[in-house]
């Protein structure tokens, strides 16, 4: 499952490493935009496969930056 930004911004801080296991709404990263920090989350429980995206990356609303199993 990918996991999709819902807002344009930059990755700020990166809150979990590909491996992990993740329940629903942990947070995977925080993106800052208008300089509000906001958290992507998990949609639901798994183990954090791959990250696709590094801290101070710039996102566009709709990017995958991750894959759950």
């Amino acid at each position: 499952m990918e996991v999709v930004t819902e807002i344009a911004g930059k990755v700020w801080k990166i809150e979990a490493q590909p491996g992990a296991q993740l329940s629903a709404d942990d947070v995977i990263l925080i993106l800052e935009s208008m300089k509000m920090k906001i958290p992507v989350v998990a949609p639901k429980a798994g183990k954090l496969l791959e990250l696709r995206v590094k801290e101070g990356d710039t996102l566009k609303e709709g990017e995958a930056v991750a894959i759950l199993d």
